[in-house]
């Protein structure tokens, strides 16, 4: 677990819990039949005591599921105020028509009545196989259970309930200490396959017991978001059911106002950044989280573009699967990428090695470079030799046969 850190005054501290950690939230998770492995959790919900200020990112596909539509259109007409998220995992609910439209709206107004809320309180969320759909006579007896049963301590529960084909749930909480009290963040989030940045494909639940404006949360999401959630790739696929929610209760009594903004920053980022680098970690067949950092360039966006190309090339993922330091596949994607790219300036580093500058290579260098790339965690900084101010870096991992095996047997 990574240690406190300490930003103007304010002391960020890992703890457990996860989702619910902090105070004002519960949670249940339980198998309701939507996955065929028996007992597997399949379902899960979320609940404020109270109701909570709420704002949500979604996928930038333009196929969305029935729950994405449900679910912003419940944001827009509550103006951003939730009691409930409800999540199935097993089945998408995507390219369903009409009836996945029913399904969703419903699954909302099951938890509403549990919990005599308005339905447009309640946020779905769905991941699974796209085309087919929900059972929904099981998910209405589950939400049922799932509601009477609610407890703090089931955070993990809920971790494992959003699987797919996760190899291992993600959860992280941290508490936060402020000169007007403390507050605690937490969060879980599920993704291995279809992860590619705008939005990041994934499933992704943080909730803090700070009051905070549906407004001000909105912008903590969306700050937070663009340098965790939306800076990994996997495969560079975009999925139809992408959603991170974020709740907030107001139970610790710390009042987040501008002057505490970046605290409440700082711990949305300590919490997104690793669950976002497992999603990654977990990204289906990887054996190598990789980072890549691209400096040099005329803006951040310039900067995010080459990372982000150089990290959905296949060919730049299997030279490091294979621990081959072939610096010619990442300045090829770098040079491909549509930004500004100077080549008789540039410089490819593979961990501390210098492989590349000024055009030409340094062969010598390789062995080095290789025994770095046989490690679990790769490191790869290219500066695109324009004299620009701006860097940025988007995680990603390598491409193996495992990857294909995975997928090529999903639905079968």
């Amino acid at each position: 677990m990574p240690e406190a850190t300490t930003v103007r005054d304010v002391t960020i501290t890992p703890t457990h819990g996860g989702v619910t950690a902090p105070a004002g939230f519960r949670s249940a998770a339980l198998h309701c039949g939507i996955k065929t492995k028996a007992n597997a959790l399949d379902l899960t919900v979320i609940v404020a005591d109270k109701a909570a200020s709420a704002a949500g990112l979604f996928t930038t596909n333009l196929a969305q599921a029935a729950p994405v539509l449900v679910s912003k259109q419940h944001l827009v007409h509550t103006g951003g105020i939730a009691r409930a998220i409800v999540v199935n995992s097993g089945c998408a609910n995507a390219c369903t028509g009409d009836q996945g439209m029913r399904d969703a709206t419903q699954m909302a107004s099951d938890v509403a009545t549990a919990l005599s809320c308005d339905p447009a309180q309640v946020l779905v969320a769905s991941t699974g196989v796209i085309g087919v759909n929900l059972k929904i006579d099981r998910i209405s007896s589950g939400i049922r259970s799932a509601v009477a049963s609610l407890a703090r301590g089931k955070g993990s529960e809920t971790a494992q309930a959003i699987m797919t084909t996760d190899p291992f749930p993600k959860e992280y909480a941290v508490t936060v200490q402020t000169p007007r009290g403390s507050f605690t963040v937490g969060g879980t989030a599920k993704g291995s396959g279809m992860i590619e940045p705008n939005m990041a494909t994934m499933l992704g639940f943080l909730t803090t017991d700070a009051s905070v404006s549906p407004a001000l949360l909105d912008r903590a999401l969306r700050e937070s978001g663009r340098d965790t959630f939306n800076a990994i790739t996997v495969d560079g696929e975009c999925s139809t059911n992408d959603s991170l929610f974020a709740l907030a209760s107001g139970a610790s009594g710390v009042a987040v106002d501008d002057e505490l903004y970046p605290a409440l920053v700082e711990a949305f980022l300590a919490v997104s950044r690793e669950l976002a680098l497992g999603i990654v970690r977990g990204g289906e067949g990887a054996t190598k989280l990789i980072s890549i950092e691209v400096r040099d360039a005329c803006s951040i966006d310039d900067a995010r573009q080459v990372a982000r190309t150089i990290a959905n090339s296949p060919l730049v993922k299997t030279a490091v699967h294979g621990a081959d330091p072939n610096w010619g596949r990442i300045v090829a994607a770098a040079g491909r990428s549509g930004v500004k790219f100077d080549v008789q300036r540039a410089t490819v580093h593979v961990g501390s090695v210098l492989l590349f500058e000024n055009g030409l290579p340094h062969d010598d260098a390789a062995p080095r470079a290789a025994e770095h790339l046989k490690g679990k965690e790769i490191q790869i900084e290219v500066s695109l030799g324009t004299g620009g101010q701006h860097s940025a870096t988007i995680w990603t991992c390598d491409l193996s046969a495992e990857y294909v095996r995975i997928n090529g047997e999903y639905r079968t």
